[in-house]
């Protein structure tokens, strides 16, 4: 299993002969953000790998996840009568909420300048992006979190599932037409969340109590804009782009079978998981929300990343990811009724399971693409370029 190669020799060809296609049309991106990068990439030194960029703004989003597991670990800090957050620290996921979405924006930019550009970096971008997606819905939660005031954590795992959806929408749409088109969704709400986590510091988690609007709470407002971004904004947008490549006859996939395939696995990530919810002995999503959330966000991040693959070398995706496999045994188990305690372990030993397998995926994907382009994946430094002068004037 160490040495299991997920990217076919298929898929290794197609990436020979993948060329980056993407259209931004979001005013903040193109007129504030973009500008911003521009300025901002030249302090980084000619040297920095963009993937190093890259996950340095991952691991900011996950120490973020963290933090607020430390100080909120059941949702319930914001709610009256609870200790809340400290101030401090809603300032500081406020500042690195911004540096990760800064460095998000930074890479690709490192990478032209320094013409590092590769499939490998693109796809280390945005399979790292579809796991950061659980990670900053999560945090955001603590916000608001559970109790009288705030969001119930079947809402919040709806939620979570609206924007998962949108996610992968985009990178449907490119299996589809071969363009990325990148959402309007994603910079207005980081731009809006780094905000309003520095706003929380200093006005309280109670100032979110009152009512915004007559007797329309925060709360609600949170779960409007989630929710009407991506019914009125990114599925309308998605939608569009689809049938205007079909229009235009530029479909990757004529028929609907072989175009909807990626959703294939998603919704039934989705199904299973709620099956699990509703049919729980223990109400396990009452008892481990911040866990359950972790669970689906590590499978949905291992399906998405298959798809940018088969999306990335032309390839086909696959029906069905086999991590399923466990998840439906354990809703099996769950629905012919399991004792409480035993949920709890399951539940912990899938999220484990699934983890370490995303992990590993991860891991051996960026090996084979890293051997295949003769690359260092966190370095501007060519395999052979370390060899000495006799070497390269005898032609070794």
């Amino acid at each position: 299993m160490a040495g299991y190669e997920y990217v076919s020799p298929e898929q290794l060809a197609g990436f020979d002969k993948y060329k980056y296609s993407a259209v931004d049309t979001n005013p903040l991106s193109l007129y504030i953000m973009h500008p911003f990068w521009n300025t901002l990439v030249k302090a980084f030194p000619t040297w920095l790998a963009p993937n190093l960029i890259t996950f340095s703004g991952f691991l900011l989003v996950v120490f973020n996840f963290l933090l607020m597991a430390y100080f909120d670990p059941d949702f319930y800090a914001s709610a009256p009568g609870h200790k809340h957050v400290p101030d401090w620290v809603w300032i500081v996921v406020g500042i690195l909420n911004f540096m990760a979405y800064t460095l998000d924006g930074v890479d690709g930019k490192q990478a032209r300048r320094t013409n590092s550009s590769t499939p490998l970096g693109e796809l280390f971008d945005h399979g790292l992006d579809s796991w950061s997606c659980v990670y900053f819905v999560v945090t955001v939660y603590s916000i608001f979190g559970r109790g009288p005031t705030g969001v119930s954590v079947f809402v919040l795992y709806l939620l979570l599932w609206v924007v998962l959806f949108s996610f992968i929408l985009s990178h449907w749409e490119k299996y589809n037409t071969g363009i990325l088109f990148l959402p309007w969704g994603y910079d207005v709400s980081q731009v809006t969340i780094s905000f309003v986590y520095i706003v929380t510091a200093i006005v309280g988690v109670e100032a979110w109590y009152e009512p915004f609007l007559f007797n329309f709470l925060y709360r609600d407002l949170f779960t409007t804009m989630i929710i009407g971004c991506a019914v009125f904004v990114t599925l309308p947008m998605s939608l569009l782009n689809f049938f205007r490549s079909y229009k235009n006859n530029t479909l990757k996939h004529n028929s609907v079978y072989e175009a909807m395939v990626p959703f294939f696995s998603p919704c039934l990530l989705f199904i299973l998981s709620t099956a699990w919810i509703l049919w729980s002995p223990s109400d396990i999503l009452e008892l481990h929300p911040r866990v359950f959330y972790f669970m689906v966000g590590t499978a949905f991040a291992n399906i998405t990343c298959q798809l940018i693959v088969c999306q990335m070398s032309s390839t086909r995706c696959p029906t069905l990811n086999w991590l399923l496999v466990p998840l439906f045994l354990v809703v099996i188990a769950v629905n012919l009724g399991v004792v409480s305690y035993l949920e709890s372990l399951l539940l912990y030993l899938l999220t484990t399971g699934f983890t370490l397998a995303h992990i590993h995926y991860g891991v051996r994907v960026v090996k084979q693409l890293s051997s295949h382009f003769q690359i260092y994946p966190f370095s501007l430094k060519k395999p052979n370029s370390d060899l000495g002068m006799e070497e390269k004037n005898i032609g070794l």
